[in-house]
């Protein structure tokens, strides 16, 4: 929350759709944040900051219109002052040292769970309610160590792939009406025990729903379907 006790509010920069409405979602579960507005360009995010409040952004840097550094460059220079989460699959640290001169706060790696971006969104959080005078060294270590990630968090649970799973996600989010486990499975080119490890997955992630599929004789079979953010 704000210090005023309103959301903080959330522009979502990423330039693949299904990345986009994933991470709106994400953002929009986590208590004390609203997602602002969703760009999936520099240009794109320029505008809607330009007629929008926006406290933070959650930032692609490979956009198609530039580098998402080149966006926080001319917003510091237009004195915007919104801070930045970097979520990339970029792991080069000159990058990393080039945003955290320039106000990127945190770094998520692609991919990564609902559970990572909430760490990353709470402990945040925690560092912008930090307000007063520290009383010395000890509190001023505490407040920036809010903005320290645990060791260990953001992979995939074992036995997950990152480009399996943006196929699956793909091949659901394209399914109007839903996919089983085996139609997911023959369209991704897997067997359907391990379709439904993925759809499992992003139906804990929240970015999918399940339901029993009836109309046949037998035991009915799970339909999965995309869960939209309404963006």
């Amino acid at each position: 929350m704000t210090s005023s006790g309103t959301p903080i509010r959330v522009l979502v920069v990423e330039d693949d759709p299904v990345a986009a409405d994933a991470h709106a979602l994400y953002v929009g579960r986590v208590s004390g944040f609203s997602v602002a507005g969703v760009a999936h360009s520099r240009g794109e995010a320029v505008r809607v900051l330009e007629r929008t409040e926006v406290d933070l952004l959650l930032l692609d840097l490979y956009l198609p219109d530039g580098h998402g550094l080149q966006l926080v460059r001319s917003l510091r220079a237009a004195g915007h002052h919104a801070d930045v989460i970097a979520v990339t699959s970029a792991r080069d640290l000159a990058i990393v040292r080039e945003g955290v001169s320039l106000g990127v706060v945190q770094y998520v790696l692609k991919p990564f769970t609902f559970a990572t971006l909430r760490d990353r969104l709470t402990r945040y959080a925690e560092f912008r309610a930090a307000a007063g005078e520290a009383s010395g060294q000890d509190e001023v270590d505490r407040a920036l160590s809010a903005l320290r990630a645990p060791q260990g968090g953001g992979a995939l649970p074992k036995g997950l792939s990152a480009p399996t799973l943006a196929a699956v996600t793909r091949t659901l989010r394209d399914a109007a009406a839903g996919l089983t486990a085996t139609e997911a499975g023959t369209a991704v080119g897997i067997s359907r025990i391990t379709a439904r490890r993925y759809l499992e997955h992003l139906v804990t992630e929240g970015r999918a729903a399940r339901s029993p599929q009836y109309g046949q004789i037998g035991r009915p079979e799970l339909q999965y379907r995309w869960i939209t953010s309404g963006r």
